[in-house]
């Protein structure tokens, strides 16, 4: 069978520069871009630069695979494991710094749902500028324009400018250009995280349309029930390596079992570069602990440490609870409850979200975490926070809910009455 993509030893590497924890003076910058190309000259490879430490970091290193034409090829992995990087050399955004990618054929990326979008204009004009983004032509979208806008289910709003649309709208219809690309290969990232369940739905549906077709899907997901669905045979990234490589099912447990053995109970998130709203650090408390075992009926809590350049007085907290497949149980954010913002705008500080008793029965959950202003999350950390709920006699009656029945086990209280028609009047 033909290779659709043949990747050959491919590596990426990153150098990190260390500052010297001071603001240099315009004399100081000018005379450094002057003696730049003295001191690349002179340099020997060594870890400083005039005093500045530097680390190399390999992103992805060593990857050599091959995924066949008309096969649908998942990658799984935590946050920070490679998986970006290595679509974007695959897409051919980046160039490795080591091997190479041969990609037969035209390729349509689904990275960043939505990207290209303008807010003043409206969503008819969007569609014509973020296919042309994606590689379209003016016929290509014209010609499925109509099949564009019913997908995304917006047709009223059509003629609104998108800075009026909410995030789900917005990103509904950037996965509905973006999933019409007439590609032989198309690379998707986490592009079910889009929407409701509804549209989630429809996004599923599509990626098998294409994947019928015959054309050649790279699959990115936490989601590990579509993974499972929609995949012939998968990887599983780690530190920027294929620790997994094949089977789908033993994919799958490999990842779930990786994440047990490697949950903390404590989480830091990577410099986000030049991100004005990001999250460095968070944590699941039980009981005020932080913890990756919980039992049955503990207190939950989530704490998450942020910085901010500008300084902000009301940051927009949010998470998501998933189940042991990545489906989503419960969605929360103070965009819709109320939260008392700082005294004064905060350049850092302490978000604190209290949970109270989540219901859940035994079983393995993990959690998103979301910060960003009114308009958008400018931060996703996507199951950033992984637990374990241990099983416990809640009721005091010897007895303890099935983990297979449901999610969760919910106080009721039930009374015995005598016979009347339900919904009538009575005690």
């Amino acid at each position: 069978m033909t290779a659709s993509i043949v990747a050959e030893g491919i590596g990426k590497r990153y150098v990190i520069k260390h500052g010297s924890g001071r603001y240099r003076t315009l004399r100081e910058d000018v005379m450094s871009a002057v003696f730049a190309p003295v001191r690349l000259l002179s340099r020997t490879g060594g870890g400083t630069e005039r005093g500045r430490p530097r680390d190399d970091f390999w992103a992805v290193r060593d990857l050599t695979f091959e995924v066949a034409e008309g096969e649908v090829f998942g990658i799984i992995g935590r946050n920070g494991a490679g998986k970006s990087t290595l679509l974007k050399i695959l897409s051919r955004i980046i160039q490795p710094t080591e091997g190479r990618a041969r990609v037969r054929g035209r390729v349509g990326t689904l990275l960043e749902v939505g990207a290209g979008f303008h807010p003043e204009l409206t969503g008819r004009d969007n569609v014509y500028l973020s296919g042309a983004i994606l590689g379209m032509s003016r016929r290509e979208i014209a010609r499925q324009f109509d099949e564009i806008v019913e997908f995304s289910g917006i047709e009223r709003f059509l003629d609104t400018p998108v800075k009026r649309y909410s995030s789900g709208m917005y990103l509904r219809l950037g996965f509905s250009v973006a999933a019409h690309l007439e590609a032989d290969i198309l690379v998707v990232d986490e592009v079910l995280a889009v929407g409701d369940a509804e549209f989630q739905q429809k996004c599923l549906g599509r990626m098998e349309e294409v994947a019928g077709n015959g054309r050649t899907v790279l699959f990115v997901s936490h989601n590990l029930a579509a993974v499972h669905a929609l995949c012939s045979r998968a990887g599983v990234l780690e530190g920027g390596r294929f620790v997994q490589f094949g089977d789908v099912e033993e994919c799958i447990r490999t990842y779930r079992n990786w994440g047990d053995e490697a949950a903390n109970a404590v989480v830091s998130f990577p410099s986000a570069g030049d991100a004005g709203l990001r999250m460095t650090s968070a944590a699941l408390l039980a009981d005020s602990r932080p913890a990756t075992r919980v039992f049955m009926g503990a207190a939950l809590a989530l704490e998450v440490a942020f910085e901010c350049d500008p300084p902000v007085r009301l940051p927009y907290v949010g998470f998501m609870l998933h189940g042991k497949h990545g489906e989503t149980l419960l969605s929360v954010n103070n965009r819709y409850q109320a939260s008392t913002p700082y005294a004064s705008a905060v350049s850092s500080g302490l978000l604190r979200m209290d949970l109270g008793v989540l219901p859940l029965v035994a079983g393995r959950y993990s959690i998103t975490l979301l910060l960003g202003d009114m308009a958008s999350d400018t931060h996703i950390a996507e199951h950033a926070l992984m637990f374990e709920v241990i099983e416990r006699d809640i009721w005091g009656t010897g007895q303890v809910p099935e983990a297979q029945e449901s999610h969760m086990w919910w106080p009721t209280t039930f009374h015995m009455l005598p016979a009347r028609a339900p919904g009538g009047a009575g005690g």
